[in-house]
């Protein structure tokens, strides 16, 4: 296997990781709703205290999201140094 493809198969393995995170936390969001939407029936016009629940739910989990997709860049990005380091010394 070449350097290049190194590279290519660990940024693949990164972003696979986040994607998998990204898709449980998604999954466990709509498993949250569904229990929401269960508890809390859609009475009022305006959402009441289910919308404030939904609402705070989705920003939750778009701060863990991106703070994953945050992460998996850092690690992208420290992993290409690490490799470009170890070019230069061979």
């Amino acid at each position: 296997m070449t350097t290049t493809e190194t590279k290519a198969d660990g940024t693949d393995r990164i972003i696979e990781s986040v994607q998998d995170a990204e898709n449980s936390a998604l999954e466990a969001v709509r498993r949250f709703l569904d229990t929401v939407n269960g508890v809390f029936p859609d009475l009022s016009a305006d959402g009441g205290p289910r919308k404030k629940i939904i609402d705070s739910a989705f920003k939750m989990t778009e701060q863990l999201v991106g703070t994953s997709t945050h992460f998996a860049q850092r690690m992208v990005k420290v992993g290409q140094n690490a490799l470009r380091e170890t070019e230069r010394g061979d």
